[in-house]
């Protein structure tokens, strides 16, 4: 373990739909206080559930007011009594006052260059002239490249990247995809982008048994944050109940967002199924993971991180709207023969989800595929934190005249 004296890390996590973005950015921070002695890493999240979850030491965060963000892609305050202009002025108030008190030797930001509604502008103004390190984080894919410009433009995102930013990281490999692919003025920022690789997971030091009534193996079926994963539980429940001969129980993970409606109905009917058991919500979907034969998801990032980590055989079966995030990530998955996409158009056949999940356990794991640097990202980031410290702490040269 290296050291970094009294070293500060700030990071920054909106947050408004799923668990995708916390934990990313508690799997990072868990990672570099594991590397360095020393460091300190703070998370200012807008997660309705941050504090469900475990973080180690030297790792703390700071909740912002929650915002949702409805399927029209428009925002609302989590509490309908309070105003979103309201709201948002108290988010970037509390991350501005965050930010210079903290006084963090390095900012990473998730996802949104500017945060959500452009609130985290001033506090990227107000850190660069305190002479902190501002880094961009890019998951590997962000959306189709047309939708994704037009997104940017309007907001001069490009600009405002080469104004602020001195690094840029995508977590991914190059050759799986660019979230940047096809971005006019993209080239400019080459110089400053890494491609880290992606994020292995691993199980927890300390590891606590998840009730499972199976003794023999079982598909894992995951839905992220549920908020929208409800069509997926409700095909492979069609499949169990259509199909008596699938050869392996299902343990279905709901999701903490998933609408109370929606999980009651699934639930009565998964009671009625002996090879099925549901698990509302668990903040140690690793554990999970590495216990399944197999696992079908809807391929959000941390899930596909964890399905290579633990070299699993998936079936991914994508959201498609607002973003085609996951569709654009199973496919490349598939192309690369590391997972298998099944189209939700597809998966809504019973019987062709039930045939999937029959052929689930005879599937290629992600190893086979040999993809060079496909886990790097923890390394990479490391090494750029400690490439970004050594340039700061170097003693300065001074020049007197005589």
């Amino acid at each position: 373990m290296n050291r970094l004296e009294h070293a500060r890390i700030l990071m920054y996590s909106h947050d408004t739909f799923g668990l995708g973005h916390l934990r990313r950015c508690r799997a990072i921070a868990h990672a570099l206080v594991e590397r360095f002695k020393g460091l300190y890493v703070l998370i200012i999240s807008g997660s309705q559930i941050a504090g469900t979850f475990d973080f180690r030491a030297r790792v703390d965060f700071v909740k912002i007011p929650s915002v949702i963000k409805l399927y029209n892609g428009e925002y609302t305050s989590i509490d309908e009594l309070i105003d979103l202009e309201d709201t948002l002025s108290i988010r970037k108030s509390i991350i501005r006052n965050t930010a210079e008190a903290f006084d963090p030797d390095i900012l990473i930001v998730d996802k949104e260059p500017l945060g959500l509604q452009g609130e985290v502008e001033d506090t990227l103004a107000l850190l660069k002239g305190m002479g902190t390190a501002l880094v961009l984080g890019l998951r590997d894919v962000m959306d189709a490249p047309d939708k994704l410009e037009r997104e940017w433009e309007t907001k001069n995102v490009i600009e405002k990247i080469e104004q602020y930013y001195d690094e840029v990281w995508v977590y991914g490999t190059p050759g799986f995809w660019d979230p940047m692919t096809g971005l006019e003025g993209r080239d400019s920022l080459r110089t400053r982008t890494t491609f880290t690789g992606f994020l292995r997971r691993h199980l927890p030091a300390t590891q606590y048994p998840v009730a499972i009534p199976f003794t023999n193996p079982y598909i894992l079926v995951t839905a992220g944050g549920g908020g929208d994963g409800a069509a997926l539980m409700d095909w492979t429940l069609s499949a169990y109940e259509q199909d008596k001969a699938l050869p392996y129980p299902a343990v279905l993970v709901l999701g903490p967002f998933m609408p109370m409606q929606e999980r009651e109905s699934l639930m009565r009917r998964a009671d009625a199924l002996e090879s099925v058991y549901m698990i509302e919500f668990d903040n140690r979907m690793e554990s999970l993971i590495a216990g399944a034969i197999g696992v079908v998801a809807m391929g959000g990032y941390n899930t596909f991180c964890e399905i290579l980590s633990f070299d699993k055989r998936a079936i991914i079966v994508p959201r498609t709207q607002p973003r085609e995030e996951q569709l654009i990530r199973a496919k490349r998955g598939q192309e690369l023969l590391l997972t298998r996409l099944l189209h939700p158009d597809d998966a809504a056949d019973p019987q062709v989800m039930a045939r999937a999940l029959h052929e689930l356990p005879m599937q290629t794991r992600p190893s086979a595929a040999d993809v060079e640097g496909l886990l790097d990202g923890f390394d990479a980031i490391g090494a750029a934190v400690e490439r970004i410290m050594t340039r700061r702490m170097r003693p300065a040269l001074t020049v007197v005249e005589r």
